[in-house]
């Protein structure tokens, strides 16, 4: 499971910098978005996978703090998920308005 996670992680961080390079507005927001999957992902795979363990803790385990989920990795990813929304959504805003001063998506405002 690590390495399918690695695996996941290196191509949505391949694909969103290559996306990120590209002139065209969309590209970028699409490249920025599948960044910050990645990042998301590998701050939540800071907690550790934990293979065999239930998702529900039986109570005789509960005095044992290693048993527990770390909470900081969640807290970090719900956090970085609702920048990328609001950091998405002020991109587009920015887009629409260079298109509609410049008449081109082109990233540096020059047409084709």
């Amino acid at each position: 499971m690590e390495t399918i996670l690695a695996i996941g992680i290196g191509v949505l961080g391949g694909a969103g910098t290559w996306l990120l390079l590209r002139p065209r507005t969309y590209q970028v927001i699409i490249g920025l978005s599948l960044l910050s999957y990645a990042v998301n992902l590998f701050i939540f795979s800071m907690g550790r996978l934990r293979p065999g363990a239930p998702p529900i803790l039986e109570k005789g385990v509960a005095g044992d703090p290693a048993a527990f989920a770390d909470p900081l990795p969640q807290g970090l990813v719900l956090t970085a998920i609702v920048i990328g929304f609001a950091m998405t959504a002020l991109f587009l805003v920015v887009l629409l308005t260079a298109r509609g001063r410049t008449g081109s998506d082109h990233v540096d405002g020059l047409g084709d």
